[in-house]
C-alpha cells in the first residue's frame, strides 16, 4: 500500500517549490490539487484531479486507488499552516501519510521585509474569522492571510473605526510571482487605496518600522 503524499507547494511561483517535492511529484501517478499548483506539471502527463467541492469524492478515490497508484496532494503554501492536512488526517492514519512542508506566503513576505516572524501573532482570515481587532490591539506584530470578505481594505477600515492608532500595514499581493506588489501605509492610507487581491497582511507598531 503506497503512502499518500501531502506536499507543500510554497507561495506560488515554481521557483519556490522544494526540490524534494518536485522529485516526489515526478515519481507519482496521480496529482490532486488546485489549478494554480497543477499547472506546472501538465507536461508530465500524470493523472490529474482538481480540488473543489469534491473533497469526499477525492478521499474515496484515494482510498480505492492508493494500493496500485502513487497519489500526491499538492497544497498551497506550507502543509502545517491552514492546509488540508487536518482534513486528510481525519480519513487516513498518520503512518499512511508522507508530509513534506513548503514555504508559507507569510514566511516569504517576512523574508522580503527582512524581518523575523517568531515574535508575531500568525493567523488566517481566508475562509474563516477570529477576533482579529482585539488581536491587533494586543500584539506588536500580526500577520494574517486575507480573502475577499476580510480584505486588507476592510481590515484597515475596521481599524480606523476602532480608532487603533500607531500601526503600519504591509500588504503583500501575488507573492513570489512576476507581478508581486508590496504596499506599506497607515490603515487610513490602505483604506483609501484601490482594491487588493487576496493578500498577506502584516500589521505592526509604527515604532518597529
Amino acid at each position: 500500500m503506497h503512502k499518500v503524499h501531502v506536499l507543500g507547494m510554497g507561495p506560488g511561483s515554481k521557483e519556490y517549490i522544494l526540490p524534494i517535492t518536485t522529485k516526489i511529484i515526478k515519481n507519482c501517478d496521480v496529482l490532486i490539487g488546485g489549478k494554480r499548483n497543477l499547472q506546472y506539471f501538465e507536461d508530465l502527463e500524470k493523472e490529474v484531479l482538481y480540488i473543489g467541492s469534491n473533497l469526499n469524492d477525492l478521499i474515496v478515490y484515494t482510498k480505492e486507488n492508493r494500493k496500485d497508484k502513487k497519489i500526491a496532494y499538492l497544497l498551497s503554501g506550507d502543509t502545517g499552516f491552514y492546509s488540508m492536512l487536518n482534513f486528510l488526517k481525519k480519513h487516513f492514519e498518520s503512518h499512511a501519510l508522507e508530509v513534506v512542508p513548503g514555504i508559507s506566503s507569510y514566511q516569504y513576505l517576512a523574508a522580503k521585509l527582512k524581518e523575523s516572524w517568531h515574535d508575531a501573532y500568525i493567523g488566517s482570515l481566508h475562509g474563516r474569522t477570529f477576533d482579529f481587532i482585539e488581536t491587533i490591539k494586543n500584539n506588536k506584530k500580526v500577520i494574517m492571510l486575507t480573502d475577499h470578505k476580510y480584505s486588507p481594505k476592510e481590515i484597515a477600515r475596521l481599524m480606523v473605526d476602532q480608532q487603533i492608532n500607531g500601526k503600519i500595514m504591509v500588504v503583500g499581493e501575488n507573492l513570489s510571482y512576476d507581478h508581486e506588489k508590496i504596499t506599506i501605509g497607515s490603515p487610513k492610507e490602505i483604506m483609501d487605496m484601490p482594491d487588493f487581491g487576496m493578500s498577506v497582511v502584516v500589521i505592526k507598531d509604527e515604532m518597529d518600522v
